[in-house]
């Protein structure tokens, strides 16, 4: 009997399926929520984002799925990976079993704590208590009986390879590896974008389960049990400001205010958080709902693990799943030793060649000169360095001889790069150009064409963003024009006119807070 894969492929699947169940149920759940607010904020005469297009979306199974899937390939690999190391150990240590039960326990409960340390976190903490036994179990028979000890030599070769790309990618694992990888590996050619859109089709999905309340879009409020009207009325207004938006006194609010003799006590759905002064709440509104939104946060453990999963065990899965499809196809061909080898020499022939895209060139330092000369290369990433460097030193863009051609360009990565240099520009002809690329058939182009309006400051936008928010099918593009909007002093408004719902406010940088992620 020829040995074509390793065990390791089927011993994490269940780890990954029970992932994927626990994900869609709980993208679902923060989904339904989600609709349940917009409609209140809706009724009560405000703006929704994502808007009527989008909310019907909220309830249906498929974005459930598919914001699931952020959660499989990142905290699901992560918890699989460590409870098959788990296995590992405890087949390697059948003296030490007694001891590695109690550190196995000890861990167990240390992250069952800090999961529900904020308040009781049910769906993140089925994630550690489901996974992590399912991989233990079906890892711990190991190779086939046939196979046991080609297995031994598979597994120090795919760990072997697997180890020198984690060394050789090491000094990559910056904060930009994502912009790098989506600019260098997913934009450059169809397929990645097509993978680039789907995620961006369904990352929000995902991202709302995740976010503190003051990293959500919106929020409610209720100033109800506020005796004084003037009082109540001034909260509310200071409240919008910051997107938490007055319900009335109908239904659970995410901030309750009530006041109570000289202090005004906040509730976050019917559990008090904090108690403060109408003086810290008028002309400190900022700092004291970001208290709230920090002393109201479960989820901060959660992001952090779904953080480092992602940037550890996603590519360390993909790695096993691309060694064991080769050694399978191979070992048709192959003795078991020989596939096994051939498989993680490819692999770590593709890593490797996939480093190699990160290195031409360089993102940043140089000049005007070195810009004006790098733009009329024929290299992209040179080009596309130039244009960093530009809007880093904050250069009139228009002012380069290559800016026409730069306008028609074909790669998506250089017109993202171009748009955001049009975001310090100060031209009215990079204004108008900047308006065309909203646009943009490309979703990461046409969002940053959002962000360099909020970035200029130029309050002519606002009716543009307003009407788009307005007719956008995209929730991630009406997500990028709601934050242009706030970064140019707009604020919510039930008494606005119609079409424009929003008011102005001082006391706002325009741009401040702005990041352009997309």
């Amino acid at each position: 009997m020829i040995y074509r894969c390793s065990y390791l492929v089927p011993a994490l699947l269940p780890g990954l399926i029970m992932a994927q169940a626990i994900a869609t149920i709980q993208v679902y759940l923060s989904n339904s929520g989600l609709h349940g607010t917009l409609e209140t904020i809706k009724a009560r005469g405000y703006l929704p984002v994502p808007n009527d297009l989008v909310m019907p979306n909220l309830n249906g199974f498929l974005p459930a799925f598919c914001g699931g899937l952020f959660f499989t390939l990142s905290l699901g690999a992560g918890l699989s990976l460590l409870a098959l190391a788990a296995a590992w150990a405890w087949g390697r240590f059948p003296r030490r079993k007694r001891t590695l039960l109690m550190i196995y326990s000890l861990c167990g409960l240390g992250i069952l704590i800090a999961v529900n340390f904020r308040g009781l976190n049910l769906a993140a903490s089925a994630y550690f208590v489901c996974i992590p036994p399912l991989v233990f179990r079906a890892a711990l028979g190991g190779p086939p009986p046939a196979g046991r000890r080609a297995g031994g030599y598979i597994s120090w070769i795919t760990v072997g390879s697997g180890l020198l790309l984690a060394i050789l990618w090491f000094p990559h694992l910056d904060s930009d590896i994502f912009g790098k990888v989506r600019d260098r590996l997913l934009l450059s050619n169809r397929i990645g974008q097509q993978f680039n859109q789907f995620y961006y089709d369904y990352t929000l999905y995902a991202a709302e389960v995740l976010k503190s309340l003051n990293q959500k879009t919106l929020k409610t409020c209720s100033v109800a049990d506020v005796k004084r009207a003037p009082v109540a009325r001034a909260l509310a207004k200071e409240f919008a400001k910051h997107d938490y938006l007055n319900r009335g006194s109908d239904g659970v609010a995410d901030l309750q205010v009530t006041e109570a003799d000289s202090q005004f006590v906040l509730t976050h759905r019917g559990k008090v958080v904090m108690a403060t002064t109408l003086k810290d709440l008028l002309s400190r509104t900022g700092p004291v709902l970001k208290e709230f939104s920090d002393r109201t946060d479960r989820q901060a453990f959660f992001r952090k693990t779904v953080y480092y999963s992602l940037l550890i065990g996603l590519p360390v899965i993909l790695y096993l799943f691309l060694v064991d499809l080769f050694r399978f196809g191979l070992g048709f061909f192959l003795t078991a030793g020989r596939a096994s080898l051939a498989a993680g020499l490819i692999c770590f022939c593709l890593g490797a060649g996939l480093l190699a895209v990160f290195s031409p060139g360089s993102d940043t330092g140089g000049d005007g000169v070195a810009a004006a000369g790098a733009l009329e290369s024929e290299n992209l990433h040179d080009r596309v360095a130039a244009l960093k460097m530009i809007e880093q030193k904050g250069l009139e863009v228009a002012g380069f001889a290559g800016y026409d051609r730069l306008l028609g360009s074909p790669h998506v990565a250089e017109r993202y790069w171009l748009v955001r240099t049009l975001g310090v520009s100060r031209q009215a002809r990079t204004y108008r150009d900047l308006l065309n690329f909203l646009d943009d058939p490309q979703l990461n182009v046409a969002t940053m064409a959002y962000y360099a309006l909020g970035r200029r400051g130029d309050r002519r936008a606002v009716a543009e963003i307003l009407a788009r928010i307005q007719a956008s099918r995209h929730w991630y593009k009406q997500w990028y024009a709601y934050r242009a909007l706030k970064a140019l002093g707009w604020a919510q408004s039930r008494n606005a006119e119609m079409g424009q719902k929003g008011v102005f406010f001082k006391g706002l940088d325009a741009g401040k807070g702005m990041r352009g992620e997309g």
